[in-house]
């Protein structure tokens, strides 16, 4: 508990739990109860595929001044508990999200769903089947597809995860020099290295399969829930314009671009989402 008191503002109060899912499927949950009691709207947080609960420090301890929050780890993480033989793609981590707010304590419009990345594609895949209402969306560079090219794919369907250990340098290589804009933004390369290191290379390889063939758009005109999207138009990787092109298509979406990825990890992100919050909170006051 220690070591997870520094993702939150001092004084949290800090549960780590894990959520079984169904007989197949156990996922860790951390909660965050904000030291000043603040009553606002509760946040569940899904962060994107992989990613490590280290890349959102900074977020984590701005969003726990006022909010409690739920940081959702999903089934592609190491620290998911798996048995038998499940599928890693974005309906079944949307399907875990709406389980996760079933087992919960959220009512209708006092709860926010945050993510990013694949997290945030989950988060309005799920809003489908949501069994409670949430006030507002907050995605964070949210993936309308899952881009392999197809030179990689004869690769991941022959190598074993066994030797991922060998192929993880290749992989970083082609994203810092081909996928990521690495002079702009090069924490943003720190944190996708950082998340290919602690990866599991089994659920690795599963997810990639199951992702490449995925596309969002065909949902979000059903998605009507007010939504914040907030993209960075230095970042190749998550595609602006495919992010516009999102917020278009959302009955009730707004987008921001805050430029770069690390200022979409910042306490510049989180005032934006604060704000947009606050000002749909106050309207069911």
């Amino acid at each position: 508990m220690d070591t997870l008191a520094k993702y939150a503002a001092e004084g949290s109060r800090v549960t780590d739990d894990l959520i079984e899912i169904d007989e197949q499927v156990t996922l860790r949950l951390v909660s965050f109860e904000n030291p000043a009691n603040e009553k606002n709207p509760a946040i569940l947080f899904v962060a994107g595929w992989v990613s490590q609960i280290s890349a959102w420090q900074d977020v984590l301890i701005e969003l726990t001044k006022k909010y409690d929050v739920h940081y959702m780890e999903t089934r592609e993480k190491i620290s998911s508990q798996i048995k038998g033989r499940v599928e890693y793609g974005v309906e079944d981590i949307a399907s875990d999200i709406v389980t996760v707010i079933k087992k919960s304590d959220f009512a209708d419009d006092r709860y926010c769903i945050m993510g990013s990345s694949l997290g945030a594609t989950a988060i309005v895949n799920s809003c489908l089947a949501l069994p409670v209402k949430p006030l507002a969306l907050i995605l964070i560079a949210p993936n309308a597809v899952f881009r392999v090219p197809a030179f990689w794919m004869p690769v991941i369907y022959a190598f074993h995860p066994r030797f991922y250990f060998l192929l993880k340098p290749v992989i970083k290589w082609y994203l810092k020099n081909f996928r990521l804009s690495y002079k702009n933004d090069p924490q943003q390369y720190d944190k996708y290295s950082t998340a290919l290191d602690a990866a599991d290379p089994w659920k690795l390889k599963k997810g990639i399969l199951r992702l490449k063939r995925y596309t969002i758009w065909d949902i979000l005109p059903d998605v009507d829930y007010p939504a914040l999207i907030i993209g960075a138009s230095k970042d190749a990787l998550h595609e602006p314009e495919n992010l516009k092109k999102m917020a278009s298509m959302m009955p009730n979406a707004t987008y921001l671009d805050l430029e770069t990825n690390k200022k979409t990890h910042s306490k510049l992100m989180v005032d934006s989402a604060r704000h947009f919050i606050q000002n749909l909170w106050q309207q069911k006051q």
